[in-house]
């Protein structure tokens, strides 16, 4: 049976991104050069996802069309939830993708790009959602709120996460 992974916010071919400071001042990507970034991304891609799983993108997959073409690369039946950079015709994904959405729920909870509203808490079990890259929803305390699960690949280990990890992490928060 094919496992089922998430991720988002790889930003293919994005120079600029690693120039990004996190919160602290230290830089929010490990890598020198986009080349050096984008092969270390395929890989990690390749050693978790095989051909026949599928995987959610949760937006923000490259940066420019050119660094579209990277996506060839990548394994696994794909599924791209629109980001704020995806910002290109639908055929330029749908060649790559087997289906393109604005968010995606499945086991009551929902997957989008950008965090959704607070107010929405009471449909859904959780959000899981990129867009934030290092950073993290929090509550009215200030803390990290646990209903968000940020997926962005600053978050993950650069790696995409089983939907099973997601499962885990859902049943382990306090609420």
């Amino acid at each position: 049976m094919p496992n089922v992974f998430v991720t988002s916010d790889t930003h293919f071919g994005h120079a600029n991104i690693l120039t990004f400071l996190k919160s602290d001042g230290t830089k929010l990507r490990p890598w020198d050069a986009v080349e050096e970034m984008d092969a270390a991304l395929i890989k990690n891609w390749n050693d978790v996802v095989k051909p026949h799983d599928k995987i959610y993108h949760l937006g923000d997959i490259a940066i420019n069309k050119k660094s579209l073409d990277v996506l060839a690369q990548l394994n696994g039946d794909k599924v791209l939830i629109k980001g704020n950079h995806d910002i290109y015709r639908l055929g330029d994904y749908a060649k790559y993708f087997r289906d393109i959405r604005a968010y995606h729920v499945m086991d009551r909870l929902i997957f989008s790009h950008i965090p959704i509203h607070s107010g929405s808490k009471q449909r859904f079990r959780g959000n899981v959602h990129g867009h934030t890259h290092s950073n993290f929803v929090l509550d009215e305390a200030g803390n990290k709120d646990p209903w968000y699960l940020p997926v962005s690949v600053e978050q993950t280990n650069y790696t995409p996460i089983t939907l099973e990890n997601i499962r885990s992490y859902y049943e382990s928060v306090d609420r």
